[in-house]
């Protein structure tokens, strides 16, 4: 039997997820050099604005049995991360990474349904990302700019997207990643 089952990273789970993260993002014109996502999940991870609720592993329950509950290999992961707009406390979505060969398999798609509805859960105002509007327009996300939210980078226009997570509209102001992220 072959599933997929998204859960909360846990501590043995680390270097699994340096793994697919490092697999997700190495770049073509340095192999063997860990990409940058590596060293900022790690740099993450001690950072204050760590959520441990808010990091999702993807895994695929392939085990003879049949049973989630036993095992099964980590194929992607994601992590919301303590942001700020202005001074108020939001989340930053990223990164999000999937094993090659999983890619354009729904496990992206699974774990950003499942981080936006713990995030939500957790009744945390909003969540910002810089990726592909074509791809993350289906969860919701649009442009910040549209949302009176001001990215950290403008250049990086539309790529830079939002969604409130509560029925109020968010409250312009200037968005900040937590800290390693100003480190990249």
């Amino acid at each position: 039997m072959t599933g997929m089952l998204v859960r909360r990273e846990r501590a043995d789970d680390v270097a699994a997820v340096r793994a697919v993260v490092a697999a997700a993002f190495s770049p073509a014109d340095a192999p063997g050099q860990p990409p940058i996502e590596v060293g900022l999940l790690d740099e993450l991870r001690a950072d204050a604005g760590w959520i441990p609720a808010l990091s999702l592993v993807a895994m695929d329950t392939h085990d003879q049995a049949g049973d989630p509950a036993t095992g099964g290999d980590i194929v992607g992961h994601v992590v919301c991360t303590r942001a700020y707009l202005d001074d108020r406390p939001v989340l930053g979505l990223g990164p999000l990474a999937v094993r090659p060969d999983r890619q354009r398999a729904g496990v992206g798609t699974a774990l950003t349904h499942a981080v936006l509805a713990a995030a939500e859960a957790l009744d945390e105002p909003l969540v910002a990302l810089l990726g592909d509007p074509a791809y993350y327009r289906r969860f919701g996300l649009r442009p910040a700019a549209a949302l009176g939210i001001a990215a950290p980078d403008p250049r990086w226009g539309e790529y830079f997207q939002a969604r409130a997570l509560n029925p109020l509209p968010p409250v312009p102001g200037r968005f900040r990643y937590a800290e390693p992220f100003d480190r990249l």
